[in-house]
C-alpha cells in the first residue's frame, strides 16, 4: 500500500512484502518518522539490518484492544516506546497544565497518546497476547527503570518493567543490546532467561547467583523514607558506567527483585557510522501528509548529530542515565555523506540548522582514562572545576565544521546545539571560538549558564558565575575584533533546589545590571532520574559522594521551591521589567525584605505604583522605605503583618506571609473591580520602568 521506502504499518504492507508474520511489532506513541533522530527508526532499522522484519504500530487507541493487534501476533516480541520525550513532559507544562499542541503527532494534535504510554500499551497488549514476549525501551522506559518519583500524581512508583507487564527493559540507547535480546529470542531461549545482557533490566525471584551486585534500598523501604530513595539513587548515578558500574537489585514485596546490569558499551566510531548509514526515508510517513505531516520534522530535517553521551553532569539533566558520560561520535566521512543527502534535498536552502547533540562542542571523551577504568565515580569532569585529565581540545570538530562550511552548496553551518562554555575556556586554543563567532552564530548564541548564584549552581552541578562572566566578556571581545554585532541568549532558571527569593532576587539584580529581560525562562521541571529531582522529592542531595562507603551519614538538607505561587514570584522576578508581573514581583521583594530595590533610584527593580482613591479610602502611595503614606488601609496592616510572619523567610513565615498577602490581594482586586464598575472607569496600569540599553 505504501512506498517501500518505510517499514510496515498495515496488513496489506506485509502482503506487499511477502511477510506472513513479523518478527517484531513496534509500538510507538510518536507518529513514525523514519529518521534517525527519533529512536524507533534507529532501534527498527538496526533491527532491519541484522535480518529480522519490524513492523509499526504508531500511537494506537489505547481504549481500543483491537487497534494493538492491526500487525497481528509477532513471531518473537512486542517492542514499545512511549515517544522521543516522556509522555508526561510531552502533554503538561511544569505547572502540570495541558499543552496545546504535541509536535511528534500528525498535524500537531494534542492527545494521541496516553499519559504513562509505555505502562498503558504494555497492559494493552497483556489484554490480548498473554504469553508473548514485551520489551519495553526509549527514553520513558529508560528514566524509569528503577523505583522512581513521579512529578504528575505527585507519587513514588514501582519500576515500569513491573507496571507495564513488561519481561525486559533495553535502557539507554539500546542498539547492541536490542540485537542481542532479538537473538537470544530467535535462537530458542525463553525470555525469563534472557538475564545476561548488558544495557538491560528484567524481574527474578533468585538473585543468589549474581556476583558482585549491590542491593538496594526496598521499593517498600523507599516509599516509607525518601532518605532511603536517596541514598539508593545516589549508589545509582555511581553505577553508569559500562566498566565500573555494577549490577544493581531493587527488592519487592513477595520476594522480587527488579534487577539492572550494567550498561552496553559505548558505540566505536565503525558502530556509529553504520547506525546512521541505516536506509531511513529521512521524513515522516506519508499517510500523514493530510494532516499537514509531523511539526517535529522541521527541527531536524537539515541538522547533523555528530556526537551522543555527555561527560557536562549537570543536575537537573538525565543525559547521564540514558547515554551515559562516555562521549561517542561518527567520522567525518559519515557525517559529510549525510549532508551531502541534505543538499541534495530540493528544499534545501543551503543553511545547515545544527551539527551537534547533547553537547555540541564535545568528540571525544574528556580523558584517555575513561577508555579503560571508566568514569570516575565520585568525580566530574567539570564540576566544580576542569579536571586536571580533562583533554579540553577542539581541533577535530573545527575541522569537521570547515569540510562542512565548504561543501558546495552550503551557505552557512550552524551550530544550535548548547555549547558548554567552561569546556571551551579550558581549551588554551582559541581558534575554534573565534570561528565560532565568526561563521558558525545566526546573529546570537544561546548557551546556559541558568543562574547567577553559586549556592545554586552548586546543586545545579554548574560552573561558578564567574566563569560565564569570563566566556560572555571574551565573546564580546571577539565580536568586536570581528566587527559583528551578535549577542548571547543566556538560557535561565527559576525554582531549582537551593533557590530561594534571595536567590531570585540576586538574579533579577543580575538581570538589572546587564540590561537584559529574557523573554522565556524556564521553571524548573522535575523529570524522572535526575539529581535534581530527587532533591526535589526528598530535600535532600543524594550526590554527598562521600555517602558511597558510609551510607550511615546524613545527607545534606537542600531547601526547595514547591508551593506554586512562590515558584510564579520566582519566575516573574526573573522578568521583572514586564508590567504582568508587576504585583508578584512587589510581594516577593516585601517578602524577602528587600523593598529597598522598590523605588526611584536606578538600583531598583520597580517603581512604586499610584493607588487613586478607593471606596472613600484615602489616597495612598505605595513606596519603599521613608515613603509618605497619608493613613494605613486594611490592605496594608495585613500585608504589614504578612511581612513580619515572614520575617527571615523560613517555612513557617513564608507559608504565613504567602497566605496572608494573597488573600489580601485577592479581597484588594475584588474592591478595586466593584470600584471601578460603580465609577464606570477604566483602570490601567502602565509600564514606567526605565528601558537600558544593550
Amino acid at each position: 500500500m505504501w512506498s517501500d521506502a518505510f517499514l510496515p504499518i498495515c496488513k496489506q504492507d506485509m502482503i506487499d512484502r511477502q511477510i506472513e508474520q513479523l518478527d517484531f511489532v513496534y509500538v510507538i506513541g510518536d507518529a513514525y518518522v523514519d529518521h534517525p533522530s527519533f529512536g524507533h527508526a534507529i532501534i527498527s532499522r538496526v533491527l532491519e539490518a541484522h535480518g529480522y522484519t519490524v513492523g509499526i504500530i504508531s500511537q494506537p487507541d489505547w481504549r481500543d484492544e483491537a487497534s494493538i493487534r492491526i500487525l497481528g501476533r509477532p513471531r518473537l516480541a512486542f517492542l514499545i516506546s512511549g515517544g522521543n520525550m516522556d509522555s508526561c513532559v510531552n502533554h503538561y507544562s511544569v505547572s502540570k497544565k495541558r499543552r496545546g499542541t504535541d509536535a511528534y503527532t500528525p498535524g500537531g494534535v494534542m492527545g494521541k497518546r496516553p499519559d504513562h504510554a509505555t505502562v498503558v500499551y504494555g497492559n494493552l497488549i497483556r489484554k490480548s497476547y498473554r504469553d508473548v514476549p514485551i520489551i519495553i525501551g526509549g527514553i520513558e522506559a529508560s528514566l524509569r527503570r528503577m523505583a522512581h518519583y513521579d512529578y504528575w500524581t505527585d507519587s513514588f512508583k514501582r519500576s515500569i518493567l513491573l507496571d507495564s507487564q513488561a519481561d525486559l527493559i533495553s535502557y539507554g540507547m539500546g542498539e547492541k543490546s536490542i540485537v542481542e535480546i532479538a537473538d537470544a529470542l530467535d535462537s530458542g531461549i525463553a525470555v525469563g532467561d534472557i538475564t545476561f545482557i548488558s544495557g538491560t533490566v528484567y524481574k527474578t525471584k533468585e538473585i543468589s547467583g549474581l556476583t558482585d551486585a549491590i542491593v538496594l534500598p526496598s521499593y517498600e523501604e523507599m516509599k516509607a523514607d525518601k532518605a532511603a530513595y536517596a541514598r539508593s539513587f545516589g549508589i545509582q548515578y555511581r553505577n553508569t558506567d559500562f566498566i565500573n558500574g555494577r549490577i544493581l537489585a531493587e527488592p519487592y514485596p513477595g520476594g522480587s527483585y527488579v534487577v539492572q546490569n550494567p550498561p552496553q558499551p559505548p558505540l566505536s566510531t565503525q558502530e556509529m557510522d553504520d547506525v546512521y548509514a541505516l536506509p531511513y526515508a529521512r521524513t515522516y510517513h506519508p499517510s500523514y501528509e493530510k494532516a499537514g505531516g509531523v511539526p517535529a520534522i522541521a527541527e531536524i530535517r537539515f541538522s547533523l548529530i555528530s556526537n551522543r553521551g555527555c561527560f557536562g553532569g549537570c543536575s537537573f539533566c538525565a543525559l547521564t542515565f540514558h547515554q551515559g558520560r562516555t562521549v561517542q561520535v561518527r567520522s567525518h566521512e559519515s557525517i559529510i555523506e549525510e549532508a551531502k543527502l541534505l543538499i541534495r534535498d530540493p528544499e534545501f536552502k543551503g543553511y545547515i540548522h545544527d551539527v551537534g547533540g547533547p553537547t555540541a562542542n564535545f568528540r571525544h571523551p574528556s580523558c584517555q582514562k575513561q577508555l579503560t577504568r571508566g568514569v570516575c565515580k565520585n568525580r566530574q569532569c567539570l564540576f566544580p572545576k576542569p579536571c586536571a585529565n580533562l583533554q579540553a581540545d577542539h581541533s577535530d570538530y573545527l575541522e569537521l565544521l570547515r569540510k562542512l562550511r565548504n561543501l558546495e552548496g552550503v551557505k552557512k553551518v550552524f551550530v544550535r546545539s548548547g555549547i558548554r562554555f567552561d569546556y571551551l575556556l579550558a581549551d588554551a586554543d582559541d581558534t575554534f571560538f573565534r570561528e565560532l563567532v565568526e561563521h558558525h552564530v545566526s546573529g546570537q548564541l544561546k548557551v546556559a549558564p541558568e543562574h547567577i548564584s553559586d549556592a545554586v549552581l552548586r546543586r545545579m552541578g554548574k560552573p561558578e558565575n564567574a566563569v560565564y562572566e569570563r566566556f560572555a566578556a571574551k565573546y564580546k571581545k571577539l565580536n568586536k575584533e570581528l566587527g559583528k554585532n551578535q549577542f548571547l541568549v543566556p538560557y535561565l532558571m527559576s525554582s531549582h533546589p537551593g533557590s530561594t527569593l534571595k536567590e531570585a532576587i540576586e538574579l533579577a539584580e543580575y538581570l538589572r545590571d546587564i540590561g537584559y529581560m529574557p523573554e522565556q525562562v524556564q521553571d524548573f521541571y522535575p523529570t524522572p532520574s535526575t539529581i535534581s529531582t530527587v532533591m526535589y522529592y526528598t530535600g535532600l542531595d543524594p550526590t554527598d559522594l562521600e555517602l558511597a562507603e558510609a551510607q550511615a551519614r546524613e545527607l545534606k538538607s537542600v531547601y526547595v521551591c514547591r508551593n506554586p505561587h512562590e515558584k510564579a514570584m520566582q519566575r516573574a522576578l526573573i522578568q521583572y521589567r514586564n508590567p504582568k508581573n508587576y504585583d508578584l514581583v512587589c510581594e516577593a521583594l516585601t517578602l524577602a525584605g528587600r523593598r529597598d530595590l522598590i523605588g526611584y533610584d536606578k538600583k531598583c527593580l520597580i517603581r512604586p505604583r499610584r493607588v487613586g482613591q478607593e471606596d472613600g479610602r484615602s489616597h495612598i502611595v505605595q513606596g519603599g522605605p521613608g515613603k509618605a503614606v497619608a493613613r494605613k488601609t486594611d490592605r496594608e496592616k495585613t500585608k504589614a503583618a504578612a511581612k513580619a510572619a515572614g520575617k527571615g523567610y523560613g517555612k513557617a513565615g513564608r507559608d504565613a506571609a504567602a497566605k496572608a498577602v494573597v488573600r489580601t490581594s485577592g479581597n484588594a482586586a475584588q474592591e478595586r473591580d466593584r470600584a471601578s464598575r460603580e465609577n464606570g472607569k477604566k483602570r490601567t496600569i502602565r509600564n514606567i520602568h526605565k528601558k537600558k540599553g544593550g
